[in-house]
């Protein structure tokens, strides 16, 4: 005979499974952070996961823009504006609604260098407007504008429960202390006539060996990068977009590195202005970066697939200004100050 399970404790039953699913929401809820912003017919949504994450965490940044029918959206470059944070994966997508809208995302993986507080600085998302009777842009620009908020990050460091905090070992008793020849005062006096002395050489030489070792460090990341990208293969018709994001993206990075230029957040043009101001870049060097700069925009902006000679030389292109400003130092060159 079937037992009849009765009314009363179904009910709980259900509430208390509602409840466990509701707790587990607002959990996941709370271990990440969401920011929207919105103009006009296009919205952004940005989700970073988790909200307070471990060093050796995994974070992941979710860029989604949403756009009305007849809205072309222009998503930011691979990797800018993300700061320090080393990126382990970067997935694209684009998809089409039934209204005629449109969706664009971006999907980081980003791996946090070290711990303490650090930013994500804001995206820009671009957009132009080519429904019927709109304007297409603001007056005097290119495209509408969308920033999104700056995030902060405070990434905590590992440190094990048990861990003891007390480094300092117990001294043993040494027993009575013997009287110096000379008094305490004497040898502090001493001291400070010494390091007065030697200081300044010290500091020369050691901001000379830290300025050396920035620059052979920015060149041997970008050469490692560079390797790890060629040793891949030429790029397809298929892979050229990805190929030219990776590589302008290298040379931006060594930019900022080497020469401290805030490359990887400007535009090309907002860039080679900056550039052209610089004194630690040679007139040759502007220039070939300008050619390999536009050359890039060419192929992620407009579409062009250029040939495999236009694609060897924008690798010796890369190449040449790499190992070129390797130890090169604008100050050096005759007639620039």
């Amino acid at each position: 005979m079937r037992s009849r399970v009765h009314p009363a404790v179904r009910t709980l039953w259900v509430v208390l499974v509602v409840s466990i699913l509701s707790t587990s929401d607002l959990a996941r809820a709370a271990d990440r952070i969401e920011r929207h912003s919105e103009r006009g017919p296009v919205r952004v949504d940005l989700t970073i996961t988790p909200a307070e994450p471990v060093i050796g965490d995994v974070i992941e940044l979710l860029l989604v823009v949403r756009a009305e029918a007849g809205v072309e959206i222009i998503m930011p470059e691979f990797g800018e504006a993300l700061g320090r944070f080393e990126i382990v994966d970067f997935a694209p997508s684009r998809q089409q609604e039934d209204d005629g809208g449109s969706i664009a995302r971006q999907k980081y993986r980003l791996q946090p260098l070290r711990s303490g507080s650090q930013t994500i600085p804001p995206l820009r998302i671009e957009f132009v407007d080519r429904r019927e009777g709109r304007s297409p842009t603001p007056e005097g620009e290119d495209a509408f504008e969308i920033l999104t908020d700056r995030i902060s990050l405070e990434i905590v460091p590992v440190l094990a429960n048990d861990a003891l905090l007390e480094l300092r070992p117990k001294h043993p008793d040494l027993g009575p202390r013997r009287s110096a020849s000379w008094p305490w005062w004497v040898w502090v006096v001493g001291m400070l006539f010494v390091v007065g002395g030697i200081a300044p050489f010290a500091w020369r030489g050691w901001t000379a060996v830290r300025e050396r070792r920035r620059r052979r460090s920015a060149y041997e990341v970008a050469r490692s990068e560079l390797d790890s990208l060629l040793g891949a293969g030429r790029p397809t018709a298929e892979t050229m977009d990805r190929f030219y994001v990776k590589l302008s993206l290298i040379v931006r990075s060594y930019l900022e590195d080497r020469f401290r230029l805030r490359s990887p957040e400007l535009t090309t043009q907002e860039f080679l202005s900056e550039m052209g101001r610089s004194p630690d870049l040679a007139r040759s060097h502007q220039q070939l970066l300008q050619k390999f700069l536009e050359q890039a925009d060419l192929v992620k902006f407009a579409g062009h697939r250029p040939n495999a000679e236009v694609v060897s030389e924008s690798i010796a292109a890369a190449e040449k200004f790499l190992d070129e400003t390797r130890d090169f130092v604008g100050a050096l060159e005759p007639g620039r100050g």
